[in-house]
């Protein structure tokens, strides 16, 4: 029997989890915490085999007046709980940081690409993986992952927005691109192999293939019955205009698979006809 700390209670990332190990119950034992006051710090970590940080700030409108509460939650609390953890004699400490730490719209993530994050989300991930990351020992056990775009029924994020615009138009561009995403089901199951291993290191979890967004916007509409019309027609266009939200969508952004630990116990057709699933 597994005995699992998840911080970040009602998150996304940690209920799915959770509802993925409970169909176990003979092997794990999940507990959740929440951590947004400070009640959290008298709590005993010592019946833990692991603890899987999760809480953290994503997918609100970053301004120079909130900045610095990313670093207060994403960072400072992420290492004080890591602290305690190590303090408390837990084991075995999972880290989920973001693909946002390279700071980087397209193109492809190499083993040796740098960090250059370009917002307050992702440099205060960085900050936190490096100082959990001294912490490691012989008695300490730390795995960090850096997932690209999680999706699944019920996430936040753009993977919602594309779905409405899959539902509301009758055409879409069609394009070429290739993007890294991991459906929530397949990282659930990557973090409980995580958990059943403990071997310790840096990850980038990603479904088996590149998904591209065209299809991704026709499967979604299929789910719902609904045909839309793909054109190459805006394409040109596309290719000139400059800007984030466009690249976010029609632009390549992935993980060299080489490096990836990649996850197929869900196909992709699947995991859209699961995630609109009404």
């Amino acid at each position: 029997m597994k005995n699992i700390l998840i911080t970040g209670k009602n998150s996304y990332i940690g209920t799915s989890l959770e509802n993925w190990l409970m169909r176990e119950p003979d092997k794990y034992k999940v507990d959740t915490l929440d951590i947004k006051d400070g009640s959290w710090r008298a709590k005993d970590f010592s019946q833990y085999d692991v603890v899987f940080h999760v809480a953290g700030i994503a997918h609100i409108k970053e301004t120079s007046k909130n900045q610095a509460l990313y670093y207060k939650v994403n960072r400072d609390l992420a290492y004080e709980t890591a602290q305690k953890a190590k303090k408390d004699g837990v084991e075995h400490f999972i880290f989920l940081s973001s693909m946002s730490v390279y700071g980087i719209e397209n193109g492809v993530v190499k083993r040796d690409t740098p960090l250059q994050p370009n917002s307050a989300y992702g440099r205060s991930k960085i900050e936190a993986e490096e100082l959990i990351n001294k912490l490691q020992d012989d008695s300490f056990i730390i795995d960090t992952l850096r997932p690209p775009m999680v999706y699944g029924k019920g996430c936040r994020g753009n993977y919602p927005k594309l779905a409405r615009l899959a539902l509301k138009t009758p055409i879409f561009p069609e394009v070429d691109n290739k993007r890294s995403m991991i459906y929530i089901d397949n990282l659930s199951e990557f973090v409980k192999q995580l958990i059943d291993n403990r071997s310790g290191g840096l990850f980038f979890p990603q479904n088996a293939e590149y998904i591209n967004t065209s299809d991704m916007v026709r499967l979604i509409a299929e789910a719902h019955g609904k045909k839309i019309v793909m054109t190459k027609v805006f394409n040109p266009l596309l290719r000139l205009i400059n800007v984030n939200a466009v690249n976010k969508v029609f632009g390549d952004l992935m993980y060299d698979m080489s490096i990836s630990s990649k996850i197929n116990l869900v196909p992709f057709s699947e995991t859209i006809k699961q995630t609109e699933n009404k």
